[in-house]
């Protein structure tokens, strides 16, 4: 082919592609005009090697496709080949009933072709074959296709409003945004319509079957009659002329659109799969070696039977042998991965994996001395930090975001520096290979060692070689190895800043973890932004270490108090009245009772006197050095309790309870500010003290 042709035929192809919409007018006027006009065996080829050609890019296109909507126009498709079909069909019977005495080649060398190709020129054993596509094509596939896809457009009409439900859900709760949201609705709608096309769609096919059975038996009883009477032929010579032809036509049409009902059963029979067909199928029929090894014994005692052919047999069941020998392998590389990752768990040591541009959450420095607290093959660090997020997760209700580990030569060899979200909040330093003693009250002058301060609490210490551990544990002391210390010391971090680590992501990947019903509810609030509201709510709970496990309840507390506030802080104090129950449960003691202290009749006047409301909150208008009066007895008596390592809860009226909070959080936030209305009505009270009594 010149070079100057085939730049024109590319020109025709751009052109046409260009203007698709008045292409394809084009197409569908020409199958109309073939079903009226007469055409030459040169047009009729043309037209049935199109046909067989659609009809196998429609199978492939088929067979790639990631999920059924990616082909939404299959439908539309199947009615043009099938009218194609129908329109070659018709075409090529007015060939065969007029030139039919000429011989086969009468209708064209593509029927012509068939005909000898598939059956030999017998005609008998063309119409067997012949009736056994259609069998096939009308009996197995096409029905199995139309059954599946009537379901499938039932099930999918009944799922809508429970999916778009789900969708107005996910929206108001903040997890999607109005885009998302569209994209899915358009795909929940897309789905149904789809399902419903293909099922009207497949009977099409089943007509173009019984068509075709219809045109074949008339073309062959209307060929013989014309061939006898009009022009004189024998009747055997008349049987096989119109007969082959009349085979050869049905088999030329039948072939097309048993391709394309297999097209339309993978299409449809895809499900809520998503991959190609044969990544689909051969994932999932390979997924089980012992399945695969099972069947090669199968397979292999089939062959060991007298008169099978042993050969044959034991091959196939040695290739099933060595494709599960090949999935077991594959297999066992994935749980090693998978193993693997679990072992390292959210901590990435490799420098090379740092982004230079992203800020940790939580970030664990450490000096150079301390790497072998997480390279050795032993090392304990890691796995700590795994525990110290599950801990987090079972006390807090909340997933830490991941930790990560890494060494700076800036630190001292044995230093440490815990970050959040890239500030350095808190330093320490370790001694690998020792053990800390730990030695409040300065008792443990008998044993040899480095005396420091314990980075976390700052009580006095005692760094031990690991031969005196069972020693200082039998006088009565605390001894902890290196690594314990870290972890204590960043859990005391993290409770500091949870708040901060509870990011809108965070509150996000929560929501998600809700059920659908709550999701709907929280969508319910009156607020233009439910997610932020909601994550300023948890935000103040954590950082009175409360837990947000029971997220449900919390969520029906938000609800019920945006109704008539929108300020979070009296929300919040509605959340805690909800969560009395839970509170008091956290704070009872060994006996079962919550120890409380109370303001003493000093304070209670001067608090009562100096509160006022305003709006929606109460405001304190006491002096500053009425406050710092305040704040200095209140530390003293905490510190009495927090010496026996004891924190009972400070007892206020309601309107009291964020004023005193927000007095004493620096002071002393392990002590729980709790408001009368926090009080579980089967919890029993103990008051052990009183500030300024």
């Amino acid at each position: 082919m010149s070079a100057g042709l085939l730049d024109g035929l590319l020109d025709v192809v751009v052109r046409l592609t260009a203007n698709r919409d008045v292409t394809f007018a084009a197409g569908m006027a020409i199958i109309l005009a073939v079903l009226f006009v007469p055409l030459p065996p040169l047009l009729l080829d043309i037209g049935l090697a199109l046909s067989i050609t659609v009809s196998i890019l429609v199978l492939m296109v088929a067979l790639w496709v990631n999920k059924p909507l990616e082909f939404s126009s299959f439908p539309t498709l199947l009615l043009v080949v099938t009218m194609l079909r129908l329109a070659l069909n018709v075409a090529s019977s007015r060939l065969i009933l007029a030139e039919g005495q000429n011989g086969t080649d009468a209708a064209g060398h593509v029927i012509e072709g068939i005909a000898h190709f598939v059956v030999g020129g017998d005609f008998v054993i063309g119409a067997v074959i012949f009736c056994i596509l259609i069998v096939i094509n009308f009996m197995v596939i096409t029905k199995g296709s139309t059954r599946i896809a009537e379901v499938s457009a039932r099930f999918s009409l009944d799922a809508m409003p429970g999916k778009q439900m789900a969708i107005d859900a996910d929206l108001g709760a903040g997890a999607i945004d109005e885009e998302e949201a569209g994209r899915r609705r358009k795909e929940v709608e897309g789905e149904s319509n789809f399902f419903g096309a293909m099922d009207g769609a497949a009977k099409f096919v089943r007509g173009d079957a019984m068509a075709g059975i219809i045109i074949t038996l008339v073309n062959i009883v209307g060929g013989v009659l014309i061939g006898v009477i009009r022009h004189g032929m024998p009747v055997g010579e008349a049987l096989h002329n119109f007969t082959v032809l009349t085979i050869g036509d049905g088999l030329v049409t039948q072939i097309p659109a048993l391709v394309v009902s297999i097209a339309a059963g993978m299409i449809v029979t895809k499900g809520s799969a998503e991959g190609t067909a044969s990544e689909t199928v051969s994932l999932q029929l390979g997924a089980s070696p012992k399945a695969l090894y099972v069947s090669a014994a199968l397979v292999a005692g089939l062959g060991l039977l007298p008169g099978f052919p042993h050969l044959m047999f034991l091959t196939m069941a040695g290739g099933l042998v060595l494709i599960g020998m090949t999935v077991g392998r594959a297999g066992d590389r994935r749980r090693e991965a998978a193993e693997e990752a679990a072992r390292r768990g959210p901590t990435e040591t490799a420098e090379e994996q740092i982004d230079p541009m992203r800020i940790d959450a939580i970030r664990l420095d450490l000096g150079t001395g301390l790497m072998v607290l997480v390279n050795d093959m032993d090392a304990a660090l890691p796995g700590k930090v795994r525990s110290l997020r599950n801990l987090f997760m079972s006390d807090y209700g909340f997933v830490l975001p991941p930790v990560r580990i890494r060494d700076d030569s800036g630190l001292k060899p044995n230093a440490y520096r815990i970050s959040i979200h890239g500030l350095d909040v808190a330093t320490g330093e370790l001694r690998p290979g020792g053990r800390l003693l730990i030695d409040p009250s300065g008792e443990a002058s008998g044993i040899p060692g480095e005396q420091v301060r314990e980075p976390t609490f700052g009580l006095n210490a005692l760094w031990i070689d690991p031969s005196r551990a069972a020693e200082a544990e039998a006088a009565g002391f605390t001894v902890v190895d290196p690594e314990s210390v870290a972890i204590t010391h960043m859990t005391e971090v993290i409770k500091e800043h949870l708040p901060d680590l509870l990011t809108f992501g965070a509150t996000q990947e929560l929501i998600k973890r809700l059920d659908r019903d709550y999701q709907k509810l929280l969508g319910d609030i009156p607020s233009n932004a439910p997610a932020l509201l909601l994550q300023q709510v948890l935000q103040n709970l954590l950082a009175e270490r409360l837990s947000i496990r029971n997220l449900p309840m919390i969520v029906e507390a938000i609800v019920e108090a945006a109704a008539v506030s929108k300020n979070p802080v009296t929300i919040g104090e509605h959340v805690r009245r909800r969560l009395a129950a839970q509170i008091c449960h956290g704070l009872e003691d060994a006996d079962g009772f919550v120890p409380v202290m109370v303001l003493g009749p000093k304070w209670d006047a001067e608090f009562a006197a100096s509160v006022r409301a305003q709006g929606e909150e109460a405001v304190c208008t006491m002096a500053p050095a009425k406050v710092q009066e305040f704040i200095l007895a209140a530390r003293v008596e905490i510190q009495k309790y927090a010496a026996r390592d004891e924190w009972p809860a400070l007892l206020v009226n309601a309107d009291l309870r964020p004023i005193v909070r927000s007095m004493l959080e620096r002071v002393s936030g392990q002590t729980q500010i709790i408001s009368h209305a926090e009080i579980h009505r089967k919890a029993r009270l103990k008051t052990i003290g009183a500030i300024g009594a």
